[in-house]
């Protein structure tokens, strides 16, 4: 019998669903402007509005669904190469754990550790699960999360599953060609985001606080989907070019921007002196220059490579086998 090594040279890339790329890309810009005064300063994430009023907390929702979803397609390449698929994804979250561990090392605030930890606990065991029940069991745990603690583990184990019932039930195939599904979608998350801020205006007002917690996290959360369904729906238009240059290099390589990121606020801050926690103006015009320095690395680095440095490692973790970088063709 071949040995299971051998079953496990990593697959041929599936074609790329551009619109994950995009939506990678857009999030990884927010996750960096919510947190990079945090980010300067060495400080955990809070579930605060770290930057005033306008509050960019869309980044790791999004994120986080989109892990589900790479989670759940990975599954599907794994069962058609290796006997033992969730080995596979195993090793990946078990990879995505000693990244995240190190990386807590310059920002207590990181998330990669916790999402190896939830992928473990939760998303591992559930690809046991029929989609219904895993479909169920996100239904439940994202409310629960928003009443209970306004986020945290149990929503990033909601948000999973999600991610992994879109996948499971066809959903994910069809966002490149679907524009009506994304609009009527948008147009009701947008409905509820209204319902949702007049119902914490009113609570305001009142003085019932109660569940203003659970109602502004929810507000959060439907924002959220307004943009992911709004992104989807415009990528079905003619700015999809414009889309596309901006964010999908930035999401063809966010393990590697989200890595970097950090390093260079700490860089920004400690050797070049930049008041970053200090002063909001100097904090929005350090994350451009980041983001534009990364958008420029990933444009010319992914001419040549199929991905990223640290997405390389990390593929090379996941299947026990090293993959090629260049995109030429390898012996």
């Amino acid at each position: 019998m071949p040995s299971e090594d051998r079953h496990q040279e990593p697959p041929p890339s599936r074609p790329r669903i551009i619109a994950l790329d995009v939506l990678r890309g857009f999030a990884l810009c927010e996750i960096l402007l919510a947190n990079i005064q945090l980010m300067a300063t060495g400080t955990s994430a809070v579930a605060v509005q770290p930057m005033g009023d306008w509050d960019p907390w869309l980044g790791l929702p999004i994120f986080s669904l989109l892990f589900g979803i790479g989670f759940a397609l990975l599954l599907d390449s794994a069962a058609n190469r290796v006997p033992r698929p969730r080995l596979v994804l195993l090793r990946r979250l078990g990879a995505l754990l000693g990244i995240g561990l190190a990386h807590m090392l310059l920002w207590p605030g990181e998330v990669l550790a916790d999402y190896a930890v939830v992928g473990m606990l939760v998303l591992l065991p559930s690809t046991w699960l029929p989609r219904w029940a895993m479909a169920g069991l996100a239904a439940a745990l994202i409310p629960g999360a928003l009443i209970f603690g306004g986020g945290g583990p149990l929503l990033i184990a909601g948000l999973f599953l999600l991610g992994s019932a879109l996948v499971r039930y066809g959903v994910v195939d069809k966002i490149e060609s679907s524009t009506q599904g994304p609009l009527l979608l948008g147009l009701v998350f947008a409905a509820g985001l209204a319902a949702a801020l007049w119902a914490q205006d009113s609570m305001r007002a009142v003085g019932a606080t109660t569940y203003l917690s659970a109602v502004s996290s929810l507000a959060d959360l439907l924002l959220v989907g307004v943009y992911v369904c709004g992104l989807i729906f415009l990528l079905r238009t003619p700015l999809r070019p414009v889309l596309e240059f901006v964010f999908a290099p930035m999401g063809r390589m966010a393990l590697t921007n989200y890595l970097t990121a950090t390093l260079l606020v700490l860089a920004a801050g400690h050797i070049l002196g930049l008041p970053i926690d200090r002063h909001l103006t100097t904090a929005y015009w350090t994350a451009a220059a980041i983001l534009t320095a990364q958008w420029l690395f990933c444009t010319l680095w992914l001419r040549r490579c199929r991905q990223g440095p640290v997405e390389w490692l990390w593929r090379w973790a996941t299947w026990a086998r090293r993959p090629p970088l260049s995109r030429a063709r390898t012996s």
